[in-house]
């Protein structure tokens, strides 16, 4: 085990809601098992109200047992990232792991890292993003901003892997899949969740589930069920998760495809202790996406022993080996048809099961504290 015991994580946490706060909450209680002493530096006002698109930004869900959460960031306030710095290095971690997932977050938490730091203090950024699905003016300069701030990396993909050497050539960094999220609950039989959700067990079903935005490609999943060959299938589709963007355009294009009787429709944020019955429920995962780093919602369907469809965008194809753990297709609604048609025609769904209860071994918590510690010997060595 590393010598480095005092850690601070900086990032969204409980009550937050979304993947980028629970893996930080995960994260930390992986840590704290290891014997380090954890805490989290939290927002308490992540995105104003007229950037946020969704219903709320906070969970219902109750706090992970074990934890020390601050709740002190301001994202907009630049006077309250000087304080959140200085109250940081105050308390003398050895180690900063700081979440880096859009550059309108750059200037706070490049500030705050440049307040928090101290000569026994090495700061590790742990990156979602270097640069966002959506494009904004001054993402290149927000980002790289933040980056002068720490000392080392750690992507999550190998195409944010790459993307950190658009901001720095010299620094650490390290590479580590996404580990799997399980702590929403046990493995639940199918006939048990179609009751909880009150499905026809008559039909097989498909899940998309997160928050709805353009780029995960919700409308070539439609298009794709519209496929002649598709269309008379027995399978419907639940949508699990809340709208980013304008519900209309899809409901819209629901009625135009004539799939209103094959779509379940659950567009509100997914509680913790619900997740387990639409994984539960569907018989493969399927993320239709234009573009993508890495997923948080394969990593979810890992924990469930789902098979999984994913397109060749980012680094969802380092995640899932076609033909075995599921699908790797083109984002196109042709490709992913003739995908889910081999999947339902051919009855795959046994032997997909049981090669995911194989490969999801290969993403665990203990690597990723692995490859922290491993980045923060290189930085010694680095700035030494």
């Amino acid at each position: 085990m590393s010598k480095l015991k005092k850690i601070a994580i900086i990032g969204p946490a409980h009550p937050y809601r979304g993947g980028i706060a629970a893996l930080n909450d995960r994260l930390a209680l992986e840590l704290i098992k290891e014997g380090h002493d954890v805490q989290i530096w939290n927002f308490k006002l992540q995105y104003p109200g007229f950037l946020f698109p969704g219903k709320t930004q906070y969970t219902s869900d109750p706090a992970p047992e074990g934890l020390v959460i601050h709740q002190k960031i301001n994202s907009i306030a630049p006077w309250n990232w000087i304080c959140t710095g200085l109250q940081i290095r105050k308390s003398s971690p050895d180690l900063i792991i700081v979440r880096y997932w859009l550059p309108f977050m750059g200037p706070a938490l490049g500030t705050i890292c440049r307040m928090a730091r101290s000569k026994k203090t090495k700061i590790i950024a742990l990156v979602d993003n270097m640069l966002p699905h959506e494009k904004r003016p001054g993402d290149m300069l927000f980002t790289r901003y933040f980056s002068g701030s720490v000392d080392g990396f750690i992507a999550m993909s190998e195409s944010v892997y790459s993307d950190i050497d658009l901001f720095d050539l010299k620094k650490p960094k390290g590479l580590c899949p996404h580990p799997i999220y399980d702590y929403y609950g046990q493995r639940i039989k199918r006939e048990e969740s179609l009751k909880l959700l009150g499905l026809d067990p008559s039909f097989r079903y498909m899940l998309f589930f997160g928050f709805i935005r353009q780029y995960k490609g919700l409308d070539l999943l439609l298009e794709a069920m519209a496929q002649p060959s598709f269309s008379g299938l027995p399978v419907k589709l639940i949508i699990a998760g809340e709208f980013y963007e304008d519900e209309q355009k899809y409901l819209t294009l629901i009625e135009k495809l004539n799939l209103k009787d094959k779509i379940i429709l659950h567009c509100d944020y997914i509680s913790n202790n619900e997740v387990n019955r639409y994984f539960g429920a569907a018989d493969i995962v399927v993320q239709p996406y234009r573009s993508a780093t890495q997923s948080g919602v394969t990593q979810v369907g890992y924990h469930f022993n789902k098979p999984m469809l994913v397109t060749n965008v980012g680094g969802l194809s380092e995640i899932i080996t076609h033909g075995k753990a599921g699908y790797v297709v083109e984002p196109d609604s042709k490709s992913i048809s003739e995908a889910l048609v081999d999947f339902f025609k051919e009855d795959k769904l046994s032997f997909f099961e049981e090669n995911v209860k194989e490969e999801k071994k290969r993403f665990s918590w203990e690597r990723m504290t692995r490859t922290i510690f491993s980045v923060a010997e290189q930085i010694d060595t680095f700035i030494n």
